[in-house]
């Protein structure tokens, strides 16, 4: 699994759009003006921090060392996964639109209403 396929299938989400706000070396996936994953690499090691409920956050820690709490993220609410090839791509796209889903709900109506 590659940043660059994780990348296409976030990208891939209705309303779905990528900048860099805080330099080059951390992409930044939102859908209209909220993130849901954030793309970037540390250690030599690629990662992605994605949103996730409380609960599913802390039960997916327990199943795989590769998820740990999110990267100067809200530790409760972000997880940041290691792409190491530990965790099969179908898990990591489950987590994706978790985090997608998650941040949709959250957005204004308007910005929902744009989206449909």
């Amino acid at each position: 699994m590659s940043i660059e396929s994780l990348t296409r299938y976030c990208l891939s989400k209705k309303g779905s759009s990528q900048d860099y706000p805080f330099g080059d070396d951390v992409m930044v996936i939102r859908v209209a003006s909220k993130i849901f994953a954030f793309l970037s690499e540390r250690n030599r090691q690629p990662n992605i921090s994605l949103k996730c409920d409380p609960f599913i956050a802390e039960n997916l820690r327990q199943q795989y060392p590769a998820v740990t709490p999110g990267y100067h993220l809200n530790k409760s609410h972000w997880n940041t996964v290691i792409i190491d090839g530990s965790i099969e791509e179908p898990e990591l796209f489950s987590m994706i639109d978790h985090s997608y889903e998650l941040v949709f709900k959250g957005l204004k109506k308007a910005e929902k209403e744009a989206l449909l």
